[in-house]
């Protein structure tokens, strides 16, 4: 396998001997992504299907919805969607325990003395690909925690959110590499657990809304940018 970075790595070995044809060749690879390291098989089974039959290029090259799934299960169980927002980032922002006290009273209450904050976010299950015309959308369900960061540096979590979102990534290949730019669709917050009372979610909407797409979308976008190895 060739090492995508350092949680995934890609198998690109033949499923089986060149296919030779009057006009082309075939070539029947695997296209599987591992975490790195961890060469199990994954929960997909991979589907036969053909590429149209067009001849104006000298070269095509086909990926299948079992390629990014496989993408898609490597990287959850290496841990690559779980990202910790820290406090130094928050604080750049302007999110503190005040700043939530000020949009929900039980906060305020819980919280007298302000803190910064630290947000941990997680995916929770397999994010689901679906294949579209020149992208894909990822469904993904996680959980977003919210921690105090006491003056001894402690943390204490104050509430926990379910998240669900939808994104789309527009694919392009660049320097022989497939590169992809990531959207951010759409949003969804629940209250999972709360340590300061019950309150109403969509207060903090468009204040969580607002850090993903400033910080967690650019971050990703950055990693996509540089570019995943062909074959």
């Amino acid at each position: 396998p060739m090492p995508i970075d350092d949680f995934t790595e890609v198998d690109y070995s033949l499923n089986s001997l060149p296919a030779v044809f009057q006009q082309f060749i075939d070539l029947d690879l695997k296209g599987m992504v591992y975490p790195a390291g961890n060469y199990t098989g994954s929960p997909y089974v991979a589907a036969p299907f053909t590429i149209p039959d067009q001849s104006d290029s000298m070269l095509y090259l086909a990926f299948s919805e079992y390629f990014f799934q496989t993408y898609s299960f490597a990287y959850y169980s290496a841990g690559a969607f779980n990202i910790t927002i820290a406090e130094e980032t928050c604080s750049y922002f302007n999110i503190s325990t005040e700043i939530f006290g000020s949009i929900i009273p039980e906060v305020a209450k819980y919280s007298v003395t302000p803190y910064p904050v630290m947000l941990k976010l997680m995916a929770t299950e397999i994010p689901i690909i679906s294949l579209e015309q020149d992208s894909f959308t990822v469904e993904i369900q996680g959980s977003m925690e919210v921690f105090a960061v006491l003056p001894d540096s402690t943390t204490q979590l104050l509430f926990t959110m379910n998240m669900a979102a939808n994104t789309s990534i527009a694919l392009n290949i660049f320097d022989q590499k497939l590169v992809g730019s990531l959207c951010l669709n759409r949003l969804q917050f629940s209250l999972a657990h709360s340590n300061v009372g019950f309150f109403e979610i969509s207060l903090l909407e468009n204040i969580l809304s607002y850090i993903l797409q400033t910080e967690v979308i650019p971050s990703a976008n950055a990693k996509l940018s540089k570019g995943f190895p062909l074959p």
